[in-house]
């Protein structure tokens, strides 16, 4: 409240003297808000955060394969799809639909990648806790890559043998294992799994496991380059008044709205304008008939999942494993919660929500400021009713509303893919 208070009547201050002056004070920023700026900069961004899970995060012979296997379309069904096929290097790393697409047609957005390993739960729901666990996810699933395990392991053991080995030292004896079995498959596959021994399951687990990791590798070298809006910062925290050109006055005034009235920053904060947490929002369900869970169904599964923090192919001593050790579970407040996406690039990253339900960045300001009832749990927005103790309504003129959207547009920025040494 008291960064919506002070952006609040520097706002006010900055137009009353521009109708007396016609001048436009880009800078009449008060030294909370220049505190506020700053800790949205790119420049407050710390290091990628060590994964402790996965002790081959950051070896560059493992993000050098782990870039092969995110473009190799044979660990498909249909041989025809990879990451990149939702995570589109051209695209922000995401692919530009409603709803993801692999073999068959997932029911959420593709969420970019780009310093995603700077949180700790992955998925729109959180169903996983390290981006190596994550990459597993898409393998096994029926709408995307449709494939199982045992085929997988096949498909590195016939061509990527030498470089798995010299990572993971020698690949375990995968002959005589049925072509296509895993836990998550068909019917046949499943029961495919289930007659292979135990210790035959877990060679083949660990294989498994380390292909996600080797992927995750490749992931943590993506990473969001300078906007705008870091240039723009910058020049305020500094008190450069010609840096501060770098954005127009409508964009300013969006900026004053985004850290103030909008309350867009309560949870699209610090460099990556994202809480990492979960939130109801009240954003329409895809389906009315069948409203998505959201956070609430993942706890659960995270906490069962044999390639979390936690599980025999984690790499984490059990005490680096607070995060999923201490996950709040069966709060009301998960219901229908889903992650806080980070703005960075947004304006290039239509369409919106954790479905694609909103086509443009208007449409995702209109619902703030309708804040409708949510279909599934209670949303957090407040509207005039709702007597909110923590939030107070969105009210935003059409003139604000595109101020606020054309303030998201300098957010945009180039991806960059740290460079290996040779």
């Amino acid at each position: 409240m008291k960064a919506l208070t002070a952006a609040t009547a520097g706002l006010a201050l900055a137009s009353a003297l521009s109708l007396l002056t016609g001048f436009t004070f880009a800078d009449a920023w008060s030294a909370e808000d220049k505190a506020v700026l700053a800790s949205l900069s790119l420049d407050r961004l710390p290091p990628t955060p060590r994964d402790a899970s996965n002790a081959f995060a950051d070896i560059p012979a493992a993000a050098a394969l782990g870039k092969r296997l995110f473009t190799d379309t044979r660990f498909s069904r249909n041989q025809a799809v990879s990451c990149a096929t939702c995570h589109a290097a051209d695209r922000q790393f995401q692919d530009g639909l409603p709803v993801g697409k692999g073999v068959g047609s997932g029911s959420r957005r593709t969420m970019p990648i780009a310093g995603a390993a700077h949180g700790a739960w992955f998925f729109w729901d959180g169903r996983k806790d390290s981006l190596w666990s994550q990459a597993l996810g898409p393998l096994e699933d029926g709408v995307e890559h449709g494939s199982n395990r045992t085929r997988i392991a096949a498909l590195l053991m016939a061509n990527y043998r030498s470089d798995f080995e010299a990572l993971f030292g020698a690949m375990p004896d995968l002959s005589g294992l049925p072509a296509d079995a895993g836990p998550n498959g068909t019917v046949a596959e499943r029961a495919a799994w289930q007659s292979m021994p135990a210790h035959r399951r877990q060679d083949v687990n660990r294989v498994f496991a380390n292909l996600g990791k080797v992927i995750a590798a490749y992931e943590r070298t993506l990473s969001l380059g300078e906007s705008r809006f870091d240039r723009y910062a910058r020049a305020v925290v500094a008190g450069d008044s010609a840096g501060q050109a770098v954005l127009s006055a409508a964009e300013v005034r969006g900026l004053r709205l985004f850290i103030g009235p909008g309350q867009c920053a309560t949870c699209h904060n610090g460099p990556l304008f994202t809480d990492q947490h979960f939130h109801n929002t009240g954003v329409p369900p895809r389906d009315a008939a069948r409203p998505d869970p959201g956070r609430t169904a993942a706890t659960d599964r995270v906490g069962r999942d044999e390639f979390n923090c936690l599980g025999d192919y984690s790499d984490a001593p059990k005490s680096a494993c607070q995060e999923l050790r201490f996950m709040a579970s069966g709060d009301a407040a998960s219901v229908g919660a889903f992650k806080t996406p980070g703005l960075r690039n947004v304006a290039q990253r239509a369409p919106y929500m954790h479905a694609g339900q909103f086509a443009s960045l208007d449409e995702v300001i209109a619902h703030y400021v309708a804040s409708p009832t949510a279909a599934l749990g209670h949303s957090e927005l407040a509207h005039e009713r709702s007597g909110s103790a923590h939030r107070q309504p969105i009210r935003l003129t059409a003139t604000q509303a595109r101020d606020l959207a054309a303030f998201l547009q300098t957010l945009s920025g180039p991806i960059v893919e740290a460079p290996r040494p040779d």
